[in-house]
């Protein structure tokens, strides 16, 4: 398959003919920095004559493994964001994610497909400098550094992690447009989007959803994939094209017989905890499982209005302290690997 560049695409200032790309993405692999061979080793894979990709999952639910992406579904992705944001040729974008994980690796598509003026720096913490840009995708903690630059993006595409209520005020009181994405490598990056402060994620143009009989989200996109795609994600369906995200079923606790949610009662908490921390839960002779609230951060007191909002079901039976949990490669939150920490 060989890949089409858009005209207008420039990468770092640079156009290209097709030869000059495939030597730039060669060039970037043998004598790049680290992240510029991640990108090198992509657009070589992206140009080749092969139908398909193969793309690491984070490892944030379970076993990173290898999956096959075909590239007429990224293209069809691509698209999918360019209609969504209104993108247009040669509007500015950064990739300041590694381009060895979808996300990043969808920015270099985008740019590719829609004519992109894309420049790329090494991922850090704060990416953003005095540059403008149309368009970028960040993960939370990024965005959490970059508060006081976020004025310099048009939108700014926000995904990896949930974000956290503080974030979320702090973003809305930046006056940003910011929104947060749902989505997986095996949706090919963002399936929904929802603006930051909105309740419900909307699909894109499309995307058929529906529940299991676990009230877990089914997605059928046949641009992105010919079979229905079960995730473990609990939902509640709002309309044909909304749904509310409720948490994994992986983590459901069953506490003396009510189901609770972490992630619901993490938003809650998130209004009173400034430092990470998640919610999990021990096995417990009379109610089967006990909440527990894990913190990263050296022993301090909990002040008892920290769980004003929480229904009796929901309060921490217990709360345990980190001094760093486990995290991914994309920097999300390793539940199991940090409960493991505490044993």
């Amino acid at each position: 398959m060989n890949s089409f560049i858009h005209p207008d695409f420039k990468l770092n200032g640079k156009s290209f003919t097709y030869v000059e790309f495939l030597a730039e993405a060669l060039y970037l692999k043998e004598n790049g920095q680290l992240f510029e061979k991640a990108i090198g080793n992509f657009l070589l894979d992206w140009m080749n004559n092969e139908s398909f990709i193969m793309v690491q999952t984070s490892g944030s639910t379970g076993i990173p493994k290898q999956i096959v992406l075909q590239k007429s579904a990224m293209i069809a992705s691509a698209k999918a964001t360019g209609l969504y944001f209104n993108l247009q040729p040669k509007n500015t974008a950064l990739l300041c994610l590694s381009a060895n994980y979808i996300a990043g690796k969808m920015m270099l598509v985008r740019a590719i497909t829609l004519g992109l003026h894309l420049d790329t720096i090494d991922p850090t913490s704060a990416p953003l400098s005095t540059k403008k840009y149309s368009f970028i995708a960040m993960v939370p903690m990024q965005v959490q550094k970059s508060l006081s630059k976020l004025h310099m993006v048009d939108n700014v595409l926000i995904g990896g992690a949930k974000v956290s209520y503080t974030l979320s005020e702090s973003i809305l009181k930046s006056n940003c447009n910011a929104f947060e994405s749902y989505g997986m490598t095996e949706t090919i990056s963002h399936i929904a989007i929802k603006k930051i402060g909105a309740k419900a994620f909307t699909v894109l143009p499309n995307v058929i959803i529906s529940v299991d009989e676990r009230n877990c989200l089914v997605i059928e996109a046949a641009a992105l994939s010919t079979e229905k795609i079960k995730t473990n994600d609990i939902v509640e369906i709002v309309n044909a094209t909304q749904f509310i995200l409720k948490g994994r079923i992986d983590n459901v606790i069953n506490s003396g017989g009510i189901k609770i949610f972490p992630e619901e009662v993490e938003e809650i908490l998130g209004k009173f905890i400034s430092v990470p921390f998640f919610i999990a839960s021990k096995p417990d002779e009379i109610l089967g499982e006990k909440v527990i609230l894990v913190l990263e951060a050296t022993p301090f007191s909990i002040e008892n209005n920290f769980f004003s909002e929480l229904t009796k079901f929901q309060i921490p039976k217990e709360i345990l302290f980190l001094e760093s949990f486990e995290r991914t490669e994309t920097q999300k939150i390793n539940r199991k690997k940090s409960l493991e920490k505490l044993v």
